[in-house]
């Protein structure tokens, strides 16, 4: 029987992201935990369910989802993405000529008079692929909602972007001048 890595993943993002003091887990500066704390966590909730290998595999190689959620350097394992505190900062890199961002027709609204606001993140989240636009908005919505953001004209003016890995990009905020709206 196939294991539920996705469950695994999920519980690894509240006890790393959301509430690791519940689990009494120290995240450092940057937001890593020793790896062997977090191991202990995960067998005291699941007993013999995963595997120390089932945990690597989520990490090296991402969940069902196959998106790369965490990562591990030095016997310490650390949400990616920086949903979270504390604030987690990476290299700046220079973004290519457009991204996308999927929302819905409720958060457009704002959006149109504030831009892109990482709201209860610590960044707004942008990708290379349209396709992929669409998909993480469909998780919220019937109705995607694609805006096209003009990356490096911000980079050019200042906007710091960061590239964790493939498609992508992070920044802390988006204005409403470098973000193209549908029409409708």
């Amino acid at each position: 029987m196939k294991k539920d890595l996705k469950r695994l993943s999920k519980f690894l993002a509240v006890v790393l992201r959301h509430n690791p003091e519940n689990f009494n887990i120290a995240l450092d500066e940057r937001g890593f935990a020793p790896l062997n704390n977090v191991w202990t966590v995960i067998k005291h909730k699941y007993g013999d369910t995963y595997s120390r290998d089932d945990l690597e595999s989520i990490v090296h190689n991402g969940d069902d989802n196959a998106k790369k959620r965490y990562e591990i350097i030095d016997n310490h394992i650390r949400a990616m993405y920086g949903h979270s505190k504390p604030t987690i900062v990476y290299p700046s890199v220079e973004p290519p000529f457009k991204l996308f961002h999927g929302t819905n027709a409720k958060a457009l609204i704002n959006i149109r008079k504030n831009g892109l606001l990482a709201q209860q993140r610590q960044y707004v989240h942008m990708t290379t692929s349209y396709d992929t636009a669409v998909l993480v908005a469909s998780r919220r919505t019937n109705e995607p909602i694609i805006l096209t953001i003009h990356a490096k004209e911000a980079y050019k003016n200042g906007l710091i972007f960061h590239n964790l890995e493939g498609e992508l990009y992070l920044s802390k905020a988006i204005p409403v001048d470098y973000i193209d709206f549908p029409s409708h």
